[in-house]
């Protein structure tokens, strides 16, 4: 023994490492593994609160190699946040082990997003020499679920859902062999000892040909409620009208888009046009929705997507996806498990509550959903991936924030909510979580909240809240025994951008946020701001002519009473001779209506100001008879978006005043009763419209930088969305020498605003 200390003395080294950021969950302690076997290194990997520990033991050369390889070529979807080296005495490790983690208060542990079903994995689900055929949970190191089914950290299978399903000895042999890639695969399942699916139909409990059965009733068109791995899904067959339009009346969603999960990337090709940023988009193994041109003639059934240019399209990510889809061959609509504006349904019995009335059958399985987790929504514009939904495969991974601080808390704003805690330099922002209206919505938000403060141990000394007064979350935030901050809506909006492009701390950038809603510091609604903004605070520099909204909230989803609204201003005398076929929806109104609206307007009788370039664009979408009655929100700018294309042609509009500048688009409005009257397509109006924004942007912002000095733009609101006005405005302003900056990471949405919020709170903290 004396011996053998002398010659580690002379040769060998030891190190501790604490590995901290996104370390768990990936298969790194695997991968550590067998790196340290194939550098003969010796020592152990632990799962611990802070991270990932290593002591590692060996030749200095070899141990060089080991930290080398540990920085450059980590585990995918890990993050290395950093990694601290210790030289320790040698010990004499024998071999290399994985040990059992310590549970604790996390410190800075990150939890990994879900992950598509790799290619092996599938390999196995569809060969018959398998133990896994067709088994619906396969999984492996490389895919699987993780933070849906994580109840607390470190991440081990005791602390997620699959803790009930007891390992049977092929799977614990797989699971303890360093060269089986499901080594220490904490969800790691098979038939004899997994979860298992069965079928409901009117309470009777089917488990023999579940996926069989489940087929046949898609294809004599029933709609089937089928438990994924973040919720439910309501499927259809997107091949036959009717049961399309009967899973529309049942789900109260008339016209909203559906999504459309397909067999393959070949399928996909038949139904969408598919550049290739979109189909690796389809096949990476986030698997999100991918907005794609239909192709034409538009072979799904036509209310799969009405009145829109672009399909959802995603593939399969989890086994019993692929071995459904496997066997049905036929593309299938996969729209979230819920009733309209009501949470996703995550447990069987919720779904035996709040679909009974929708799906004719149920697909169930009995492993739990620990979090609810929507599918993430990803647009390409400008060759570049821009996330509209950032849910399922993207949450809980972090996103950088320019200064370091104390844990806070950013509750978001009532529309597609998403809130964000801060730890140290990172943003976590939560899953979709959808429009907080209903009660249930509501609740799922602050369960939602407190799960997230407890798997990454943040406590939050601040919390942020929009100012809107009435907004459930700023109500629930202002309930919280913390200090408060309040952050003006546009304002988030814009640092959002900022975050998501790492915008330097003390830069400066002109601001756009172009939306539908949100509350100003005049107390009128805004939407239509050019902003000098910084991380800690703003100048409204420009802004959209305030209109009123007669009717309030009303006129928000009755795009007609905005229509009236502008015309009214413009003084507008016959009503009757109005072209088109808005003169014919004013006619079904009747005459005293429409007299009673020109009245609130002139009044300013329950008609609130805004300055909104979404419902500008509602009052366009109105004039030209596309949509009088918004049913989803934007419902009105997506049909007037999807009858636009490229134009050189632009209306004309007015630049009033100086402090602020007042962008005035009645004569705008006035050009497109004109060209109506001249007989004039809606086609060509909507794309001269589109360019017509762009136009008023690039003039405003010619101006403003005269004045300033500054050449960063950044692009953030609903409105952005928008896929030609954004690809329009961003090539029209490097052409003007700008230099443009947009969302891409987070969505440019009100999905958005809360990391807006926490970078605002962390700036303003700082500089106390």
């Amino acid at each position: 023994m004396r011996a053998l200390k002398r010659t580690y003395a002379g040769k060998i080294l030891r190190y501790q490492l604490l590995l901290k950021g996104a370390v768990q969950g990936m298969g790194f302690r695997p991968f550590v593994h067998r790196l340290a076997l194939s550098l003969n290194l010796k020592g152990f990997a632990r799962n611990v609160p802070e991270g990932l520990l290593i002591e590692i033991e060996g030749q200095p050369h070899s141990l060089e190699i080991f930290i080398q390889q540990l920085r450059n070529s980590p585990p995918p979807f890990s993050i290395i946040e950093s990694i601290s080296i210790s030289s320790l005495p040698p010990v004499g490790y024998e071999d290399f082990k994985i040990e059992k983690s310590k549970e604790g208060d996390v410190n800075t542990l990150f939890p990994l997003p879900d992950i598509a079903t790799c290619s092996l994995c599938l390999e196995e689900i569809f060969s018959p020499s398998e133990r896994r055929y067709f088994y619906p949970f396969t999984n492996c190191t490389n895919c699987g679920p993780r933070f849906t089914i994580i109840r607390n950290l470190p991440y081990d299978r005791e602390r997620t859902s699959m803790r009930k399903f007891k390992m049977c000895d092929e799977c614990r042999e797989e699971y303890e062999d360093i060269n089986d890639r499901r080594y220490h695969a904490q969800p790691i399942a098979c038939p004899k000892c997994g979860p298992h699916i069965w079928l409901e139909i009117d309470g009777k409990r089917i488990y023999q040909n579940v996926i069989d059965t489940a087929v046949h009733l898609l294809l004599n068109g029933k709609i089937v409620a089928i438990k994924g791995l973040g919720g439910f899904h309501l499927a259809c067959n997107a091949l036959d009208e009717e049961a399309v339009k009967k899973l529309r009346k049942r789900k109260q969603r008339p016209y909203k888009p559906f999504a459309v999960m397909v067999k393959d990337i070949q399928t996909a090709h038949r139904y969408a046009y598919i550049s290739s940023e979109e189909e690796v988009l389809l096949l990476s193994p986030q698997a999100p929705i991918v907005l794609l041109r239909k192709k034409e003639p538009f072979q799904m059934a036509p209310s799969v997507a009405p009145k829109n240019s672009l399909i959802g399209l995603f593939l399969p990510y989890t086994p019993l996806h692929h071995i459904l889809l496997n066997k049905c061959e036929l593309p299938l609509i996969m729209t979230s498990g819920n009733l309209s504006d009501n949470p996703i349904c995550s447990s069987n019995e919720e779904a035996r509550k709040n679909l009974q009335g929708i799906a004719d059958a149920f697909l169930f399985h009995n492993r739990d959903i620990v979090s609810r987790c929507d599918d993430s929504v990803v647009i390409v514009v400008d060759s570049e991936p821009r996330l509209v939904r950032r849910s399922r495969g993207y949450v809980p991974l972090p996103l950088p924030l320019p200064i370091n601080g104390e844990d806070i808390l950013a509750c978001g704003g009532d529309l597609k909510n998403t809130f964000c805690l801060a730890k140290d330099k990172w943003a976590f922002l939560s899953q979709h979580i959808g429009d907080l209206e209903s009660a249930d919505s509501y609740e799922i938000y602050k369960k939602t909240i407190k799960h997230f403060k407890k798997l990454l141990n943040i406590k939050p000394k601040l919390v942020v809240y929009d100012l809107h007064p009435s907004y459930h979350s700023s109500i629930f935030a202002r309930s919280l025994q913390i200090p408060s901050l309040g952050v003006q809506h546009h304002f988030a909006h814009i640092v959002s951008c900022m975050v998501d492009n790492e915008v330097p701390l003390d830069e400066k950038v002109l601001g756009v946020a172009w939306d539908g809603t949100g509350y100003g510091l005049d107390g009128r609604i805004w939407g239509g701001e050019i902003m000098l903004t910084t991380y800690r605070g703003f100048q409204r520099l420009a802004h959209l002519l305030y209109i009123p909204l007669p009717g309030g909230e009303l006129a928000v989803r009755e795009p007609w009473r905005v229509a009236l609204s502008y015309l009214t201003l413009l003084d507008w005398k016959d009503f009757e001779k109005l072209p088109g076929e808005f003169n014919n929806f004013l006619k079904e109104l009747g005459e005293e209506k429409v007299g009673i609206i020109r009245q609130m307007v002139n009044n300013r009788f329950n008609s609130p100001l805004a300055s909104s370039i979404g419902r500008l664009f509602d009052a366009v979408a109105s004039i030209l008879g596309i949509s009088h009655i918004n049913t989803y929100e934007g419902q009105a700018a997506s049909e007037l978006n999807a009858i636009a294309s490229e134009c050189d042609e632009f209306y004309e509009f007015h630049l009033q005043g100086d402090d602020p500048i007042i962008i005035n688009p009645l004569p705008l409005i006035y050009s497109i009763i004109e060209d109506l009257e001249k007989g004039k397509t809606k086609e060509y109006i909507a794309s001269r419209f589109h360019r017509s924004l762009v136009e008023m942007l690039i003039r405003v912002l010619k101006v403003l930088r005269q004045k300033t000095g500054i050449n960063l733009v950044a692009l953030s609101g609903g409105v952005f969305q928008n896929s030609l006005l954004l690809e329009t405005a961003l090539r029209r302003l490097r052409e003007e020498g700008f230099q443009p900056l947009s969302h891409r990471n987070v969505p440019t949405n009100d999905g958005g605003i809360a990391l807006g919020q926490v970078a605002i709170a962390r700036a303003l903290k700082e500089a106390r």
